[in-house]
């Protein structure tokens, strides 16, 4: 057995003791309480979520790199189609969103397949941002012109843009680091996703004040616990990233705030439409943006500090 798949089979095995642990604990939490109580149902959903995740993650890292490049491209298709689900756009606006499903977003994950890293990273920013305002003008409306135009360029942005920036993460030139870059992924997606996940119970535990209170229940009690958990598991995974253990945990509670300020983004995004999920795909989750809102801003802010990192050093 090779190296990387031996510390695949070793992660799964961690992260399969760890959710065993969670789903006991949760257990009993349900066991002390005679009637259901909400955030305990929330937790314990979760976690059930989270192993068809970890299931589905470990069987495409075995599958190779262009398995992990179609999953974000599928979940960056359903994510995008959940934003322009509730984004304004009329007629004139058919032929930009055609060209956003079905030439940009292929385009922008084939970029990331092939590692053409210089269109990878401005196509869209840069090309895209300018193509799109005139393929709208072509078409004759000008009717809310600015907003259609600025939702259609948000939802590339952040459906698109932002997670191909997690697949990108297995082609960064990393010294003795060769091949081993599907495992900084699942680093990225533990640490942001457990953040998340301790963030939301103590904060509904802790009682401190409200970040953005007319917002969300999220509480600078819940968050600074959340990026603490984050910067911990990080030092305990510190062996499948090429960092030190101190830098490990450093990037983890980095990305873990990045990932919160996310979850706060898109969650006034959601605020603003009237909507309190973005969709019903996952039972009692939402949809794929509810799921990734904190991976997609830790994702590049994630990739650009580990380049970053490693030019500096």
């Amino acid at each position: 057995m090779s190296p990387i798949l031996r510390d695949i089979f070793l992660l799964g095995l961690c992260v399969g003791l760890v959710l065993l642990a969670l789903t006991i604990i949760g257990e009993r939490m349900r066991a002390r309480f005679p009637k259901p109580d909400p955030a305990v149902e929330v937790f314990m959903t979760r976690i059930d979520s989270w192993w068809a995740m970890v299931v589905l993650f470990t069987l495409t890292m075995l599958a190779g790199r262009w398995a992990m490049v179609l999953l974000f491209a599928v979940a960056s298709f359903a994510a995008l189609r959940e934003f322009y689900t509730y984004s304004s756009r009329t007629r004139a606006d058919h032929l930009s969103l055609a060209l956003a499903f079905y030439i940009i977003l292929p385009a922008q994950f084939l970029f990331v397949f092939f590692d053409i890293q210089r269109l990878f990273a401005v196509f869209i920013p840069v090309y895209i941002f300018l193509l799109l305002p005139f393929v709208s003008v072509l078409r004759g409306s000008t009717e809310r012109f600015l907003s259609r135009v600025s939702e259609t360029q948000w939802g590339l942005m952040i459906a698109v843009y932002c997670l191909s920036h997690i697949p990108a993460l297995m082609w960064l030139e990393l010294p003795g680091y060769d091949g081993r870059g599907m495992l900084l992924i699942a680093f990225l997606v533990l640490v942001v996703q457990t953040g998340d996940l301790v963030d939301f119970y103590m904060g509904r535990r802790s009682g401190w004040r409200r970040i953005v209170p007319d917002l969300s229940p999220k509480t600078w009690g819940g968050a600074i616990w959340g990026i603490v958990a984050a910067a911990v598991l990080g030092l305990a995974l510190f062996w499948i990233t090429p960092f030190g253990p101190l830098a490990a945990a450093a990037m983890a509670a980095l990305a873990s705030a990045s990932g919160q300020v996310g979850n706060l983004v898109l969650r006034a995004i959601k605020r603003d439409r009237g909507l309190r999920d973005w969709s019903h795909l996952i039972p009692g989750q939402g949809g794929f943006l509810d799921q990734l809102d904190s991976v997609i801003f830790a994702a590049p802010a994630f990739f650009h500090l580990t380049r970053l990192w490693w030019l500096a050093t």
